[in-house]
């Protein structure tokens, strides 16, 4: 009989363009979404977590149909039981979604959120850019004062600034829906004699999305982009003086910016204010790595009353990225102030103990209850830059005691069992001020 070939196993492998978050890169998301809960903490920003699934229509009326993202690069399905829903590509059309559906209208304004969470689109791969891809963001919903606009890009900067990153402002104002029409009309007309001469997209944008003709990244549309006439030369009296006003802001708060009227953002929503954050000089050339806007038409566009807003988001994949091509110092170890070890069966039941009721005390503890050498356990304890090791063998055990090494200095002392937590905080304490003392 002729032998029967096995079906080859597929290889399970990972969707393109997606990425798994491994644990050696953890540590930057850690710091970011540290920095991102102080930054919330200091101005006064409550987190909201909005689903990712909403209804395709949620981001057919707020981004536009005919932007690249919901054209393009949404993943959007009918469910079972007919519903059109779409994997969320930004978050705050949701987050405005929720403002209305949850009444934060009558909550004192403006109502300061922030999240952190992934957003989908169907993008072509590239370093730094997934198709799922990590933001946090801030929006502030219920007011139109120039000085929230002024403070959301301190705090979009400075976030980046404290984690190490050298950056600027990109600005400018894309009006709003009084004067923004006067000035398609002459962008159109600057347009009209180059329409042969744009890129396949661009001839799509001239009349579906002409303010985004200024943002093609072709060789030819950036030049002419570079000779369009400005949309602050058309901007009504009330949006220049707005955008003058946040200007005046971020001179006060020495921000470095520049004024760039290439900056429209792909989104219809915005309004006025507009900004991207780059890393400056060279690496400026990058990508972004993230912005933000105003978008004062949104809440009313979805059905609620006429509401200002302001947000921003960073893509925290890009972030990461430029962390790591500028050598960002970051602590990658797992540091703790107590590691337990143990000799023994008896020794290691007792010390799993042990390290429960240390966790529950509020100490900073490590284990590796696997391993059974002493010298394996201390070197493990150095590694996790441990101030004290804790060591219970038989005889401790029959004597009701615990030996407690000083990791630096390698001196060991016979401590009273019972009396082990009250030691380590007497020490740990006395080490804090020392080390005070010291950075004085």
């Amino acid at each position: 009989m002729p032998k029967i070939k096995k079906a080859k196993k597929s290889r399970v492998q990972l969707v393109k363009g997606m990425k798994d978050i491994l644990a050696d890169e953890q540590v930057y998301w850690s710091v970011i979404r540290d920095k991102v809960t102080e930054m919330a903490k200091n101005y006064g920003f409550s987190r909201i977590d909005t689903p990712v699934v909403e209804f395709t229509s949620l981001f057919k009326r707020t981004i536009g149909e005919e932007t690249d993202v919901v054209s393009k690069e949404m993943y959007s399905f009918v469910t079972q039981g007919g519903d059109k829903l779409s994997l969320r590509p930004e978050n705050t059309a949701g987050v405005v979604r929720s403002y209305i559906e949850h009444g934060m209208l009558n909550l004192p304004q403006p109502v300061k959120l922030f999240y952190i969470g992934p957003q989908f689109r169907h993008d072509k791969p590239q370093a730094g850019r997934y198709r799922q891809f990590w933001q946090f963001g801030f929006e502030a919903i219920g007011d139109e004062d120039p000085v929230v606009d002024a403070q959301m890009i301190v705090m979009s900067y400075s976030i980046l600034k404290d984690l190490g990153l050298d950056v600027e402002v990109q600005i400018n104002s894309v009006g709003d829906s009084e004067c923004r029409p006067q000035y398609l009309k002459v962008l159109k007309q600057y347009y009209q004699g180059y329409k042969k001469e744009l890129c396949a997209d661009c001839t799509k944008r001239f009349t579906k999305n002409t303010l985004r003709l200024l943002d093609c990244k072709s060789k030819r549309c950036k030049e002419l982009a570079d000779e369009a006439p400005q949309l602050v030369d058309h901007l009504s009296s009330d949006c220049k003086n707005h955008f003058m006003a946040v200007l005046e802001y971020l001179d006060e708060m020495d921000i470095k910016y520049n004024l760039n009227p290439k900056i429209v953002r792909g989104l219809d929503y915005y309004t006025r204010t507009a900004w991207e954050i780059v890393e400056s000089g060279e690496k400026g050339k990058l990508n972004a790595l993230g912005g933000g806007g105003r978008y004062d038409e949104l809440v009313a566009l979805l059905g609620g009353r006429e509401t200002p807003g302001v947000g921003f988001a960073m893509g925290i994949e890009r972030v990461i990225l430029s962390m790591q091509e500028a050598k960002t110092e970051i602590d990658k170890t797992k540091s703790c102030d107590v590691y337990v070890a143990q000799l023994g069966t008896e020794a290691r039941k007792k010390t799993l103990k042990l390290f429960e009721e240390l966790i529950s005390k509020g100490f900073s503890v490590a284990e590796n209850m696997s391993k059974k050498g002493l010298k394996d356990q201390l070197d493990a304890a150095n590694k996790r830059g441990a101030k004290y090791t804790l060591i219970l063998g038989q005889k401790e055990i029959a004597d009701d005691t615990i030996l407690l090494r000083d990791m630096e200095s390698g001196v060991q002392e016979v401590i009273n069992f019972k009396k082990i937590d009250r030691e380590l905080t007497k020490r740990l304490e006395a080490l804090q001020v020392k080390l005070a003392k010291v950075k004085k």
